[in-house]
């Protein structure tokens, strides 16, 4: 091998190298944030099953619209990061509605789903700049379970009662019609770098 050779592979060798090492720590980041981030959804899926099981889906509307966020809020003060439900047709446009990059996610995600990617394993995460500074930006996909559709199922098969009291909650619905399996949206998070 000539000097030239060498002079000229060795960049090469680290531009591969600094690649493997970046995708090493996106990896990294991703983990660290499913395992500080994810066991938020579990709890919501739960206390959404229990209240409609004890209490009916009506009352099950402030726990989706109130108590959901708030377990959302406290994750977040725990870690620092800003964390948040989306989805490309909002119930609560206040704070379901998805930014650009949120928006491009699920997007992909219905393709990839549509493509017979399993809904519960969609996810993505990135390094961003916004404003100037590198953010994580990670999005999981939230599938429609059995308990989800009571309130955001076909509207034709929701109760009548119920569909009024949602109506009051969410003046500008749109989260109706999903089937079981479905992505409703998608939990997403931004943390600092």
């Amino acid at each position: 091998m000539t000097r030239h050779a060498v002079f000229v592979a060795a960049p090469l060798v680290l531009a591969l190298f600094a690649g493997a090492a970046q995708a090493q720590d996106l990896d990294a980041l991703k983990a660290d944030t499913r395992k500080n981030a994810l066991p938020v959804l579990p709890k919501v899926v739960a206390m959404m099953q229990e209240t409609v099981a004890e209490k009916g889906a009506a009352d099950a509307i402030p726990v989706c619209k109130e108590k959901a966020p708030q377990l959302l809020k406290e994750q977040a003060a725990k870690t620092g990061w800003d964390m948040r439900r989306v989805s490309l047709r909002t119930r609560n446009p206040e704070r379901g509605t998805p930014d650009v990059w949120e928006a491009r996610q699920l997007a992909d995600f219905n393709i990839r789903a549509a493509n017979g990617e399993k809904v519960e394993t969609l996810e993505t995460g990135e390094v961003v700049t916004e404003n100037g500074k590198q953010v994580y930006r990670y999005i999981r996909a939230i599938p429609v379970g059995d308990v989800c559709l009571k309130c955001h199922g076909p509207v034709e098969q929701i109760d009548a009662g119920l569909k009024s009291q949602l109506a009051r909650s969410y003046p500008q619905d749109s989260a109706f019609g999903y089937a079981k399996g479905q992505i409703r949206g998608a939990l997403t998070v931004k943390r600092p770098l």
